[in-house]
């Protein structure tokens, strides 16, 4: 049942029903609007309760609903709150807990409201790449206030009911409950009171003005406009707002009504909605259930206190979770503790956490030079070098000490879990879990599922990841897994571009004004080019046929390692991360087409642009077809989340299904024509070329 119905002496109570947040799917609403009726066709109601059951009063749209016709059917949204505003009997809203979108807007459309203490209240669908749709911008600015009404919509963040019941001239609550435990027994003592009290009050009856009108909206447009980027949602929000207080409610719904269908069909909106689904998707594994028992994991041992290995420490810190950091000589254990002191003190400082939280946490820390010691945590994660014989010791180290059932990760980016897993006695035990760095700011953890690991290991590193606040996606193992494997043929173009006649500046501002938060080779400074070269020397080593550009080697070669050395693509003034063309690298780069006998050519951005981009989605569509990633919505969720791919994109795969796949073929074929580039690759993925033929999608 989506919604129960109930009588309790003289006030009836619909309680919503439909977990985990109470959407308002077709079934939810139609299960109000008939509650609605009963009471009003029951003599003895004289008031009616809507509240939701469990932990939410309602998180707004069924998200089950997206993309599909329900959303639009009758009873709507809209309808529904017209039938409740409507109502001859007064409706009183008990909110508790999530009150969000769609339900806050029904809360609205309710001729009172009672709300429980620590209620999150927020208008999120911005996010989403649209505005309210059920009269959220005309109601809240009536309700709450214009100018905080307009903050709320515009960011899409919750305040609690605490902070907005003490606005001036609120009336978003008529009344505040003692608890959330008392309020449903003030919630009925609320509707006995104002039972017989007409006319009832709509919050689309109150006046909606603002003093500075004119003023005001356009400093919220220039405001709106600098941090609104490539989302066209933020500037609508403005002028809807402002249409709550120019024109009357009926007059300003149409126009609220109009610029959400608009924004419904934008690609940006496609996007926001798609990675909405996808993050939630990638928590999903089809052959290990939902409720696959998990190992607790009470205590964690981080093997190596390098930056990584101290940035994956500081995410188990900040859940509360113990950490032992072990190391093999007592001065890297120092300097690893110190960093991470440095790094909580930084925060400190800046006011974005209290010196008592950084003390809790750093006491949850301690340290060791012996295997010995960290024998009974439920989890220990390698964070050594990316080196197999080096990787083989710690493991075979932890696989005579550590007790059984522990789970033994390993934060390698590209070497062979299965290969990893056999140096110990227990390969079902062990699993990838591949941070980014920095590691306790980049949001995105691989894990990596080898042929042994067990169902109950992966189900827990999933866990693990939601604990520390991580967005996790699965991956088969492979060469560089997801997101290093594809990065690798990106970087691949990005050399190509080069040896063609493209600067290293000429690419990278094709790509960040494509969106991504930054170009190839500012992105490897960044990382370290020595990283890329230690990589390639392995990678062709293997495969000495295979080809690149040797423009990064020759930039290696000259100790131009990026950031960390003030010079690499860029030169970089200490203190700064401000990219510096260099003239060397230029002359090195003319100088090697050259010997190459290659004419430099003129590029334009669209080449560069579709080129990297397209390199992805094809090194994406092998991954999807050998099984490595379960589903091209992960591999969109690697890339926003672990890569910079521009979020408005939705994806490297989104960005392909937008351009449409039979065009991604079409412009395969036509890099496959190119003299300087690799055929080989450009052949289009069998999964890619099947997909294009049958005018289907990745997602």
């Amino acid at each position: 049942m989506s919604a129960d119905f109930q009588i309790h002496g003289d006030v009836a109570v619909i309680t919503l029903k439909n977990p985990p947040v109470n959407g308002l799917g077709l079934e939810t609403r139609r299960a109000v609007v008939a509650g609605i009726a009963q009471a009003v066709a029951d003599a003895s109601v004289k008031a009616v309760i809507i509240t939701g059951h469990g932990k939410a009063f309602s998180g707004g749209a069924d998200v089950r609903e997206f993309g599909s016709t329900k959303a639009f059917q009758e009873p709507n949204l809209l309808s529904v709150i017209s039938c409740v505003e409507n109502c001859s009997k007064p409706v009183v809203a008990a909110m508790h807990s999530v009150v969000m979108g769609g339900g806050l807007e029904l809360a609205m459309g309710c001729h009172y409201r009672i709300c429980a203490p620590d209620t999150s209240i927020s208008m999120p669908e911005v996010k989403l790449g649209l505005i309210p749709g059920a009269g959220g911008t005309q109601r809240m600015p009536r309700a709450l206030g214009v100018e905080p009404a307009l903050n709320m919509i515009v960011s899409g963040e919750s305040i609690k009911s605490e902070m907005l019941s003490m606005l001036p001239g609120q009336k978003l609550f008529d009344q505040m409950a003692l608890s959330p435990q008392s309020l449903m027994d003030e919630a009925l003592a609320f509707a006995r009171e104002v039972a017989d009290l007409r006319p009832l009050p709509k919050v689309r009856d109150l006046p909606c003005k603002h003093p500075q009108g004119d003023a005001y909206f356009q400093f919220a447009r220039n405001m709106v406009k600098g941090m609104a980027k490539h989302f066209p949602a933020p500037p609508k929000c403005v002028d809807v707002v402002e249409m709550a207080t120019k024109k009357k409610f009926d007059e300003g719904m149409l126009f609220e009504r109009e610029q959400f269908i608009n924004l419904m069909w934008t690609p940006e909106s496609r996007a926001l909605r798609h990675l909405f689904g996808a993050q939630r998707a990638a928590s999903k594994i089809a052959d290990v259930p939902s409720d696959t028992p998990v190992r607790e994991i009470h205590s964690v041992a981080v093997i190596g206190a390098g930056t990584m290995g101290g940035g994956i420490a500081m995410n188990f810190l900040n859940a509360g979770i113990a950490v032992k950091l072990l190391e093999t000589k007592q001065q890297a254990l120092d300097r690893g503790l110190a960093t991470i002191t440095q790094n909580y003190q930084a925060r400190v400082n800046k006011g974005t956490l209290k010196a008592n939280k950084m003390a809790e946490r750093m006491a949850l820390l301690s340290t060791t030079l012996l295997y010995e010691d960290i024998s009974q945590a439920d989890l220990v994660i390698e964070a050594v070098f990316e080196d197999m014989g080096v990787k083989e010791a710690v493991f075979k180290q932890l696989d005579a000490v550590m007790k059984q059932g522990a789970i033994l990760a390993s934060n390698t980016s590209t070497l062979d879990l299965n290969t990893i897993a056999h140096f110990t006695q227990r390969p079902q035990d062990v699993v990838g879990l591949h941070f980014f760095s920095p590691a306790n700011v980049m949001k995105l953890l691989e894990v990596v599922r080898g042929q042994d690991t067990a169902k109950d290991v992966l189900a827990t590193a999933m866990n693990v990841a939601k604990t520390i606040k991580k967005i996790a996606v699965v991956s088969g193992v492979c060469d560089g897994f997801i997101g290093n494997r594809m990065i690798d043929q990106y970087a691949r173009q990005a050399g190509f571009l080069l040896d063609e006649g493209c600067t290293p500046e000429q690419v990278d501002r094709a790509m960040e004004q494509f969106g991504w938060a930054m170009g190839p080779f500012r992105m490897s400074d960044l990382a370290g080019n020595d990283i890329g070269w230690a990589i390639r020397k392995r990678q062709y080593s293997e495969n000495p046929k295979r080809r690149y550009s040797k423009t990064a080697d020759l930039l290696c070669e000259q100790g131009r390692f990026g950031q960390k050395t003030g010079a690499g693509w860029y030169d970089y003034k200490p203190g700064k991360r401000e990219a510096i063309p260099n003239k060397d690298v230029e002359a090195m780069l003319a100088k090697h087409r050259e010997a190459l006998g290659i004419k430099a050519r003129k590029i334009s951005d669209e080449e560069i642009v579709q080129r990297l981009n397209l390199a992805l989605v094809n090194e994406a569509a092998h991954i999807l077809q050998e099984g490595v990633a379960s589903k091209a919505s992960d591999i969109d969720m690697v890339y926003i989340s672990g890569y910079g791919f521009p979020m408005h994109r939705g994806g490297p795969m989104n960005y392909a299904d937008e351009l449409g796949l039979f065009n991604v073929v079409q412009a395969m074929q036509r890099f496959a024509t190119n003299p300087h580039d690799d055929a080989e690759f450009w052949q289009p993925a069998p999964l890619l070329a099947q997909l294009a033929a049958e005018g289907k999608t990745f997602n």
